[in-house]
Protein backbone atom coordinates (compact mmCIF):
# COMPACT_ATOMS: atom_id res chain seq x y z
CA UNK A 1 0.00 0.00 0.00
CA UNK A 2 1.54 3.60 -0.81
CA UNK A 3 0.21 6.75 -0.25
CA UNK A 4 0.58 9.34 -2.55
CA UNK A 5 0.42 13.18 -2.92
CA UNK A 6 -2.43 14.68 -5.11
CA UNK A 7 -1.85 18.01 -7.10
CA UNK A 8 -4.05 19.89 -4.76
CA UNK A 9 -3.51 19.77 -0.87
CA UNK A 10 -4.97 21.16 1.96
CA UNK A 11 -7.38 20.25 4.90
CA UNK A 12 -10.69 22.03 3.27
CA UNK A 13 -11.31 19.86 0.64
CA UNK A 14 -14.59 18.74 0.35
CA UNK A 15 -15.63 15.60 -1.26
CA UNK A 16 -16.37 16.58 -4.96
CA UNK A 17 -12.78 17.96 -4.80
CA UNK A 18 -11.46 14.60 -3.61
CA UNK A 19 -13.29 12.66 -6.16
CA UNK A 20 -12.05 15.08 -8.87
CA UNK A 21 -8.07 14.65 -7.83
CA UNK A 22 -8.65 11.11 -6.93
CA UNK A 23 -9.87 10.55 -10.31
CA UNK A 24 -6.86 12.61 -11.89
CA UNK A 25 -4.39 10.57 -10.27
CA UNK A 26 -6.02 7.73 -11.47
CA UNK A 27 -6.35 8.80 -15.05
CA UNK A 28 -2.51 9.63 -15.00
CA UNK A 29 -1.44 6.66 -13.53
CA UNK A 30 -3.18 4.33 -15.53
CA UNK A 31 -5.12 5.54 -19.24
CA UNK A 32 -2.18 5.39 -22.07
CA UNK A 33 -3.11 6.23 -24.94
CA UNK A 34 -4.51 3.43 -27.96
CA UNK A 35 -6.45 1.93 -24.90
CA UNK A 36 -9.51 -0.13 -24.90
CA UNK A 37 -11.75 1.99 -21.71
CA UNK A 38 -14.61 0.98 -19.77
CA UNK A 39 -16.13 4.02 -17.82
CA UNK A 40 -18.11 3.19 -15.07
CA UNK A 41 -21.38 5.38 -13.68
CA UNK A 42 -21.70 7.92 -10.54
CA UNK A 43 -20.55 11.32 -8.96
CA UNK A 44 -17.37 9.83 -8.83
CA UNK A 45 -16.47 8.18 -12.39
CA UNK A 46 -17.89 11.29 -13.94
CA UNK A 47 -14.64 13.06 -13.11
CA UNK A 48 -12.41 10.15 -14.95
CA UNK A 49 -14.79 10.98 -18.00
CA UNK A 50 -13.96 14.70 -17.73
CA UNK A 51 -10.54 13.80 -17.08
CA UNK A 52 -10.03 11.75 -19.58
CA UNK A 53 -12.28 14.12 -22.01
CA UNK A 54 -9.66 17.38 -21.05
CA UNK A 55 -6.82 15.14 -22.03
CA UNK A 56 -7.80 14.07 -25.44
CA UNK A 57 -8.58 17.64 -25.91
CA UNK A 58 -5.44 18.54 -25.17
CA UNK A 59 -3.70 16.15 -27.36
CA UNK A 60 -2.33 14.04 -24.86
CA UNK A 61 -4.30 11.20 -24.95
CA UNK A 62 -5.24 9.86 -28.75
CA UNK A 63 -7.40 6.46 -29.85
CA UNK A 64 -9.09 5.97 -27.19
CA UNK A 65 -11.56 3.76 -27.39
CA UNK A 66 -14.37 3.77 -24.31
CA UNK A 67 -17.30 1.63 -23.48
CA UNK A 68 -19.35 3.41 -21.04
CA UNK A 69 -21.48 2.00 -18.54
CA UNK A 70 -25.20 3.51 -18.67
CA UNK A 71 -26.73 6.29 -20.80
CA UNK A 72 -25.53 9.12 -17.45
CA UNK A 73 -21.69 8.16 -18.70
CA UNK A 74 -22.99 8.65 -22.68
CA UNK A 75 -24.06 11.52 -22.27
CA UNK A 76 -20.78 13.16 -20.59
CA UNK A 77 -18.40 11.13 -23.17
CA UNK A 78 -20.28 13.24 -25.91
CA UNK A 79 -19.94 16.30 -23.86
CA UNK A 80 -16.33 15.45 -23.48
CA UNK A 81 -15.46 14.20 -27.05
CA UNK A 82 -14.75 10.99 -26.22
CA UNK A 83 -14.90 8.36 -28.88
CA UNK A 84 -17.90 5.73 -27.72
CA UNK A 85 -18.14 1.90 -28.47
CA UNK A 86 -19.65 -0.89 -27.14
CA UNK A 87 -18.59 -4.36 -25.92
CA UNK A 88 -19.73 -5.64 -29.67
CA UNK A 89 -18.55 -3.09 -31.56
CA UNK A 90 -15.72 -5.16 -33.80
CA UNK A 91 -13.12 -2.46 -32.34
CA UNK A 92 -13.51 -3.52 -28.76
CA UNK A 93 -14.58 -7.31 -29.57
CA UNK A 94 -15.48 -7.93 -26.31
CA UNK A 95 -12.47 -7.09 -23.89
CA UNK A 96 -11.23 -3.66 -22.15
CA UNK A 97 -7.73 -3.23 -21.54
CA UNK A 98 -8.74 -1.07 -18.30
CA UNK A 99 -12.19 0.41 -16.38
CA UNK A 100 -12.66 2.74 -13.74
CA UNK A 101 -15.26 2.99 -11.90
CA UNK A 102 -16.17 4.17 -8.46
CA UNK A 103 -17.85 2.56 -5.22
CA UNK A 104 -20.36 2.56 -2.72
CA UNK A 105 -18.11 0.59 -0.44
CA UNK A 106 -14.75 -0.78 -0.48
CA UNK A 107 -13.50 -3.28 2.24
CA UNK A 108 -9.54 -3.93 3.01
CA UNK A 109 -9.51 -6.77 0.49
CA UNK A 110 -10.22 -4.23 -2.47
CA UNK A 111 -13.97 -6.20 -2.85
CA UNK A 112 -16.79 -3.50 -3.54
CA UNK A 113 -20.52 -2.73 -3.17
CA UNK A 114 -21.34 -1.05 -6.57
CA UNK A 115 -25.06 -0.24 -7.82
CA UNK A 116 -25.94 2.88 -6.12
CA UNK A 117 -26.67 4.69 -9.52
CA UNK A 118 -28.30 1.77 -10.71
CA UNK A 119 -26.19 0.49 -13.35
CA UNK A 120 -24.62 -2.61 -12.02
CA UNK A 121 -25.51 -5.10 -14.48
CA UNK A 122 -23.37 -3.02 -17.40
CA UNK A 123 -20.96 -2.00 -15.00
CA UNK A 124 -20.38 -5.81 -13.73
CA UNK A 125 -20.58 -7.30 -17.64
CA UNK A 126 -17.45 -4.32 -18.73
CA UNK A 127 -15.21 -4.58 -15.49
CA UNK A 128 -15.57 -8.44 -15.73
CA UNK A 129 -14.65 -8.02 -19.84
CA UNK A 130 -11.30 -6.11 -18.86
CA UNK A 131 -7.65 -6.86 -18.47
CA UNK A 132 -7.20 -4.81 -15.37
CA UNK A 133 -9.79 -2.74 -13.33
CA UNK A 134 -9.50 0.24 -10.87
CA UNK A 135 -11.71 1.56 -8.41
CA UNK A 136 -11.49 5.44 -7.06
CA UNK A 137 -13.15 6.56 -3.70
CA UNK A 138 -13.27 9.45 -1.60
CA UNK A 139 -11.81 7.79 2.07
CA UNK A 140 -16.19 7.66 3.23
CA UNK A 141 -16.62 4.44 0.99
CA UNK A 142 -13.85 2.77 2.55
CA UNK A 143 -14.97 0.30 5.13
CA UNK A 144 -13.98 -3.12 7.24
CA UNK A 145 -17.28 -5.04 6.27
CA UNK A 146 -19.70 -4.19 2.92
CA UNK A 147 -23.22 -4.32 3.01
CA UNK A 148 -23.52 -3.79 6.50
CA UNK A 149 -24.30 0.19 6.00
CA UNK A 150 -24.82 1.01 2.89
CA UNK A 151 -26.90 -1.83 0.86
CA UNK A 152 -25.70 -4.01 -1.91
CA UNK A 153 -28.31 -3.91 -5.08
CA UNK A 154 -30.09 -6.77 -6.58
CA UNK A 155 -31.41 -6.33 -10.15
CA UNK A 156 -34.18 -8.99 -10.43
CA UNK A 157 -36.73 -9.01 -12.92
CA UNK A 158 -40.33 -7.75 -12.20
CA UNK A 159 -42.18 -11.02 -12.13
CA UNK A 160 -39.89 -12.55 -9.15
CA UNK A 161 -40.33 -9.17 -6.77
CA UNK A 162 -41.67 -11.00 -4.47
CA UNK A 163 -40.37 -14.88 -4.36
CA UNK A 164 -37.01 -13.21 -4.54
CA UNK A 165 -37.14 -11.07 -1.56
CA UNK A 166 -38.23 -14.35 0.46
CA UNK A 167 -35.61 -15.75 -0.79
CA UNK A 168 -33.33 -12.66 0.16
CA UNK A 169 -34.86 -12.89 3.88
CA UNK A 170 -34.19 -16.68 4.06
CA UNK A 171 -30.58 -16.24 4.43
CA UNK A 172 -30.61 -13.52 6.81
CA UNK A 173 -31.08 -10.18 4.99
CA UNK A 174 -33.19 -7.60 4.67
CA UNK A 175 -34.58 -6.46 1.17
CA UNK A 176 -36.51 -3.38 0.31
CA UNK A 177 -37.57 -2.52 -3.31
CA UNK A 178 -36.00 0.92 -4.17
CA UNK A 179 -38.46 3.70 -4.78
CA UNK A 180 -37.70 6.12 -7.20
CA UNK A 181 -36.78 10.07 -6.45
CA UNK A 182 -39.27 12.40 -8.08
CA UNK A 183 -40.90 9.69 -9.94
CA UNK A 184 -43.76 7.76 -8.04
CA UNK A 185 -43.05 4.11 -7.52
CA UNK A 186 -39.90 1.93 -8.41
CA UNK A 187 -37.16 2.84 -10.00
CA UNK A 188 -36.74 1.09 -13.22
CA UNK A 189 -33.22 0.59 -14.53
CA UNK A 190 -32.04 0.88 -18.37
CA UNK A 191 -32.72 -3.07 -18.79
CA UNK A 192 -36.54 -2.73 -17.52
CA UNK A 193 -35.86 -4.34 -14.30
CA UNK A 194 -35.88 -3.40 -10.83
CA UNK A 195 -33.80 -3.11 -7.83
CA UNK A 196 -34.27 -4.74 -4.28
CA UNK A 197 -31.63 -2.95 -1.59
CA UNK A 198 -30.08 -5.61 0.81
CA UNK A 199 -28.44 -5.22 4.31
CA UNK A 200 -26.98 -7.91 6.33
CA UNK A 201 -26.66 -7.71 10.36
CA UNK A 202 -23.41 -8.72 10.36
CA UNK A 203 -20.30 -9.74 8.81
CA UNK A 204 -20.69 -11.77 5.40
CA UNK A 205 -18.27 -13.43 3.09
CA UNK A 206 -18.79 -10.81 0.01
CA UNK A 207 -17.45 -13.06 -2.64
CA UNK A 208 -19.94 -16.12 -1.87
CA UNK A 209 -22.65 -13.90 -1.75
CA UNK A 210 -22.10 -12.82 -5.05
CA UNK A 211 -22.24 -15.98 -6.39
CA UNK A 212 -25.52 -16.75 -3.77
CA UNK A 213 -27.52 -14.06 -5.19
CA UNK A 214 -27.22 -14.85 -8.78
CA UNK A 215 -28.29 -17.75 -8.22
CA UNK A 216 -31.81 -16.96 -7.15
CA UNK A 217 -34.05 -17.35 -9.99
CA UNK A 218 -35.66 -14.27 -11.09
CA UNK A 219 -32.04 -12.24 -10.02
CA UNK A 220 -30.29 -10.77 -12.55
CA UNK A 221 -27.35 -9.23 -10.94
CA UNK A 222 -26.30 -8.11 -7.52
CA UNK A 223 -24.11 -5.28 -6.81
CA UNK A 224 -20.87 -7.38 -5.18
CA UNK A 225 -17.85 -7.20 -7.29
CA UNK A 226 -15.23 -9.49 -6.35
CA UNK A 227 -14.18 -11.60 -9.19
CA UNK A 228 -11.31 -9.01 -9.89
CA UNK A 229 -9.03 -7.62 -7.79
CA UNK A 230 -8.65 -4.20 -8.51
CA UNK A 231 -6.37 -0.85 -7.78
CA UNK A 232 -7.98 1.16 -5.43
CA UNK A 233 -7.33 4.90 -5.22
CA UNK A 234 -8.81 6.21 -2.15
CA UNK A 235 -8.89 10.23 -1.71
CA UNK A 236 -8.24 11.90 1.66
CA UNK A 237 -9.03 15.24 2.88
CA UNK A 238 -5.86 16.30 3.85
CA UNK A 239 -4.93 15.70 0.18
CA UNK A 240 -3.54 12.73 0.20
CA UNK A 241 -4.40 9.33 -2.13
CA UNK A 242 -4.11 5.87 -0.53
CA UNK A 243 -3.15 3.71 -3.55
CA UNK A 244 -4.28 -0.17 -2.87
CA UNK A 245 -2.54 -2.44 -5.45
CA UNK A 246 -3.86 -5.08 -7.38
CA UNK A 247 -3.65 -8.79 -6.16
CA UNK A 248 -1.57 -9.09 -9.51
CA UNK A 249 -0.67 -5.09 -9.42
CA UNK A 250 1.81 -4.11 -12.19
CA UNK A 251 1.94 -2.12 -15.54
CA UNK A 252 -0.97 -2.20 -17.52
CA UNK A 253 -0.39 -2.09 -21.03
CA UNK A 254 -2.57 -1.91 -24.30
CA UNK A 255 -3.90 -5.31 -25.37
CA UNK A 256 -4.88 -4.25 -28.78
CA UNK A 257 -6.81 -0.94 -30.10
CA UNK A 258 -8.75 -0.74 -33.18
CA UNK A 259 -7.71 0.68 -36.74
CA UNK A 260 -6.87 4.05 -36.42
Amino acid sequence: MERKSMERKGEGMDKNEIKAATCAKAVEDLVKSGMKVGLGTGSTAIHAVREIGLLIGAGKLTDIFAVPTSFQTLMACETWGIPLYTLNSKEINGALDLTIDGADEVDPNNYCVKGGGGALLLEKIVAYASAAYAIVADESKAVDHLALRFPAPLEIVPEARVSVIQAVEAIGASAVLREAVRKAGPVITEHGNLLLDITFRSPVDPALLERELNQIPGGVENGFFTRLSPRVFIGRADGTVEVRPAASDGSISVMRSGPK
